[in-house]
């Protein structure tokens, strides 16, 4: 990592504007100055001064501030480009095979019968830059390192794809199963980069749009975060994010470019293609994208490589005496430059240059057909290595390359330019025709007339194909590729969680305490503890975590430059470079990148992390639900804490934080082990089972997700018969009714359990009701199994019929059944289908709002006594008790007086 010079001020560029002038006759000689070359030679030379003079001020460290955009032009000069290694020659007859196998690819996916889709003008803008990575900059794995990671553009998988062909990494039969994985198996291809639909090739998935960039900046932090704290040697490892320039356009895109320029990671690269379109047509119409994308990259401290033109626009450039082919430049819209994509040289030789004779006579000794292959910077081999090599070197921060294409470039004038080019997928045999004779490839008119657009492959030992091995050879192996190579972690010892099994006594603590207690007993552990990754977004002390500060500190790769203002305090806020905590700032979205990046590192970079992700309920499964999905599709691993949870439970917080639904988000989701314990022995059997089933010898990739609340409650000591499958399962019987003649089952799960023991009481005491508690620990686990036992049934009729575990395990007990959670009914009605009797559910519906825990309950009639009504009610309908039973409960708790509840605890910190 850079320091000392090397590395950015607090203060990019600063300029004193407060500094008195101690020497006024100098600065007006310097005023005089450049008044004479205005004057003299113009403003267009004035400028050119200027800059010239910003630019050797930078060189010799004096601070000046940093200008928002520079011209429209290449930032490396011609005379600055280096040496390119290859032989472009075979480059570019690689690259015609690579394109026509894309495009001939998705076409084939379009066949009749078929229809799947595919794109192919998003490659075809930026395949010379993914060819030139490949050749040259890629590094793989082969090495026994993580080599780069690479985050690829989603919508150009199938040029990814084309490659790999050529390489015999994939069959004919393969590229022909493009998008039909499950009809083609197992030689179907996903649509994107997908690495649980292929989890030897994909490493990083990138659609949704807008994550791509997000996991890379939080990618490249992890490789320093685990580098400092002796985990990994990623020293050598770099990122790099292929990204869409209406992509950009996500606000994830941008939202944390500052992290990376705060922390310095140079070992980042963002390749924007601006290819001037979205999906439906112009990014920036009446503007300038790469200008507005530079100016954001700027002011949130990257460096900033501008790569515009092509070779064949270098002697226009160096004739451009005046500035004003720059000025035409600078201020032709990117809708033109679209339209220009599209015309003839004739068309752009009158509407570009025709408008000043000084730029008619540039190019008046030129032909239409050069004019017209006036090209995109992002199409020439020579200018990207440029770029990419200056990305390399640069030291201190993190690096975008702006490079302009052409949407569709190569596939003909029917695609190349065109607003519905992203849409199109199938080309006409004259397309194919002209497109192979633009590429010089030797396929007959006959296969193109003849069925389906053919493959094209050189042969294995034909010069490109041997070209491509030694390249990957000379770079550590083949890209994208995803391996394994982590070892099981060793689990900690039964006696780690025997303090949080002994429950809390007479002191009444919450669910997120609980945990935070097992988790610094696990911390402790000598095998595993220095694995542990906690992630909060800003958010520590509320829950309880504070404790971490002087042990683990927080993660900070310059240390901790200030006196901290707690400092005398036990629990002050403490920095480190190999702190284990990362405080990402008030950024979910960050977080869950962060998340990501350390659950997937086993993979990675092979070696384990097991983070521990706690933020505030609602603003999880709600707010970054789809990189909850994103790391599903990673296959990474790690504990989630929806801490603060519940729809009642945060008193005086308010509609937006009372969450009463992530459970059932997180159902929807098939990598998710989801549960909502209630007490801190079932919270240790939870967490001790993730460890195994995620770190252990037969690991799995999901994530365990647990809510826990911040309500302070007695954690009664784990009991000797603990039914630890049922716990694990989602369900187990609690405490059985010991009173009472008329049996009842009451499932509840979480917070909810301590209203269903008092439930129980009131039952017994005032009703003659013997009611069983059972503490429900994962609807969203009962209904999974209970589904798959279903479709087993479904799919083997022949066979014994089984049973799901929920069916099992409730069918000794006499209902009815009441369920109650401080979730919406439709998280216990989850399991409704399979209960063997009457079922009632219980559930906080509707918006939250401010107000005491007992009123909350109240309201959405889930309290004591609103289940003791519903026992009653149900009880009622069979004949077990008093029709006039559930109406005299109505009267004598005052149910429909929110007022009239007991408030409860107030207050509970974590």
């Amino acid at each position: 990592m850079a320091s000392g010079p090397d590395r950015n001020p607090i203060i990019i560029g600063g300029l004193p504007s407060q500094v008195p002038d101690f020497d006024p006759e100098e600065t007006q000689e310097w005023l005089d100055s450049l008044d004479a070359a205005v004057d003299e030679r113009g403003r267009q030379r004035a400028r050119y001064l200027m800059l010239r003079l910003i630019e050797r001020a930078r060189e010799k460290r004096v601070a000046v501030p940093e200008m928002r955009s520079t011209d429209y032009v290449n930032t490396i000069a011609t005379k600055d480009e280096p040496f390119f290694p290859g032989n472009e020659e075979v480059e570019r007859k690689i690259l015609n095979a690579t394109r026509w196998n894309a495009a001939a690819m998705v076409s084939r996916a379009q066949r009749p019968g078929i229809g799947v889709g595919g794109h192919i003008a998003t490659f075809a803008s930026s395949a010379s830059l993914y060819d030139v990575g490949f050749n040259h900059f890629f590094r793989g794995k082969d090495g026994g390192d993580g080599g780069d990671q690479i985050f690829f553009q989603g919508h150009a998988s199938p040029g990814i794809y084309a490659r790999a062909f050529l390489l015999d990494r994939f069959t004919e039969e393969q590229l022909d199963g493009f998008r039909q994985e499950k009809s083609k198996a197992p030689n179907g291809l996903s649509s994107y980069p997908h690495p649980r639909s292929m989890p030897d090739f994909w490493e990083f998935p990138t659609v949704s749009m807008g994550l791509g960039p997000l996991g890379a900046i939080f990618q490249a932090r992890m490789n320093r975060y685990m580098e400092a704290r002796g985990i990994a040697d990623t020293s050598a490892s770099h990122v790099w994010a292929f990204l869409g320039d209406g992509e950009m356009d996500e606000p994830e895109s941008l939202g944390q470019l500052s992290i990376a320029a705060r922390e310095g990671l140079d070992n980042l690269t963002f390749v924007v293609n601006c290819n001037l379109q979205r999906l439906d047509g112009p990014v920036r119409g009446n503007g300038k994208i790469i200008q507005e994308l530079e100016s954001q990259f700027r002011g949130a401290g990257w460096n900033v490589i501008k790569l515009v033109w092509d070779r064949s626009w270098d002697p226009l450039l160096a004739q451009d005496r005046d500035g004003l082919l720059v000025n035409k430049l600078n201020t032709t819209p990117d809708g033109q430059f679209q339209t220009y994509a599209t015309e003839t040289g004739s068309y752009i030789r009158e509407h570009f240059f025709g408008s000043d004779q000084r730029l008619r006579s540039m190019v008046e000794n030129m032909t239409d057909d050069q004019i017209l292959h006036l090209g995109r910077g992002g199409h020439d081999h020579r200018k990207i290595y440029a770029a990419f090599a200056a990305a390399k070197a640069h030291k201190g921060q993190p690096t975008v390359i702006l490079a302009q294409t052409v949407k569709g470039w190569t596939l003909g004038p029917n695609f190349e330019g065109r607003n519905a080019t992203h849409q199109m997928k199938k080309l006409t045999v004259a397309d194919l025709k002209g497109f192979r004779d633009r590429l010089h490839l030797p396929i007959p008119d006959k296969e193109l007339e003849d069925g389906l657009p053919p493959y094209f492959h050189p042969g294995p030992e034909s010069e490109e194909i041997q070209y491509m091995h030694d390249r990957r050879n000379a770079l550590g192996g083949y890209v994208p590729t995803r391996v394994v190579r982590a070892k099981p972690l060793p689990q900690p010892a039964d006696k780690t969680y025997a303090s949080v099994k002994k429950g809390s006594g007479q002191q009444a603590i919450a669910t997120t305490m609980a945990f935070v207690r097992l988790l610094k007993d696990l911390m402790r552990d000598k095998e595993i503890g220095k694995r542990f990754v906690l992630i909060a977004p800003d958010e520590y002390r509320t829950f309880g975590m504070d404790s971490f500060f002087p042990s683990a500190k927080i993660y900070n790769p310059l240390g901790q430059q200030y006196e901290s203002v707690d400092r005398e305090l036990l629990l002050a806020y403490k920095e480190s470079p190999t702190g284990q905590m990362l405080h990402d700032g008030i950024s979910e979205a960050g977080c869950t990148a962060s998340l990501m990046a350390a659950g997937s590192a086993y993979a990675t970079h092979g070696e384990p992390l097991i983070p521990v992700y706690v933020f505030y309920s609602m603003f999880g499964f709600q707010r970054t639900g789809d990189q909850f999905w994103q790391m599903a599709d990673q296959l990474a691993r790690g504990f989630v804490l929806g801490a603060t949870a519940g729809r009642t439970t945060l008193t005086g917080e308010g509609l937006q934080h009372a969450d009463g639904h992530s459970q059932l988000l997180a159902s929807t989701n098939p990598a998710v082990v989801a549960y909502d314990p209630a007490f801190g022995y079932e919270i240790a059997h939870i967490v001790q089972d993730g460890l195994r089933r995620m770190y252990g010898p037969d690991s799995e990739d999901v994530f365990f997700y647990l809510t826990v609340y911040n309500e302070p409650i007695q954690h009664p000591a784990e009991p000797e018969d603990v039914d630890v499958e049922g716990i694990l399962k989602g369900v187990h019987r609690l405490r059985a009714g010991d009173s009472g003649e008329v049996p009842a089952q009451i499932l509840a799960s979480g917070v909810a359990v301590p209203w269903a023991l008092e439930a129980q009481r009131i039952l017994a005491e005032e009703w003659g009701v013997r009611a069983d508690v059972w503490s429900a620990t994962s609807w969203n686990e009962l209904r999974r199994e209970a589904i798959d036992v279903e479709r087993h049934n479904l799919l083997h009729p022949d066979e014994e019929q089984r049973v799901p575990y929920v069916t099992q395990k409730l069918s000794g007990s006499e209902g009815p059944f009441v369920a109650v959670s401080d979730w919406m009914r439709a998280v216990p009605d989850q399991i409704s289908r399979w209960v063997p009797g009457t079922y009632q559910s219980l559930g906080a519906d509707g918006f939250g709002f401010a107000d005491t825990r007992g009123a909350a309950r109240r309201f959405f009639h889930i309290d004591a006594q609103s289940i003791v009504l519903a026992v009653l009610t149900e009880l009622a309908r069979e004949g077990k008790v008093d029709r006039a039973a559930p109406k005299q409960a109505m009267d004598r708790y005052q149910l429909l007086d929110v007022a009239a509840a007991d408030p409860g605890a107030a207050g509970g910190d974590a």
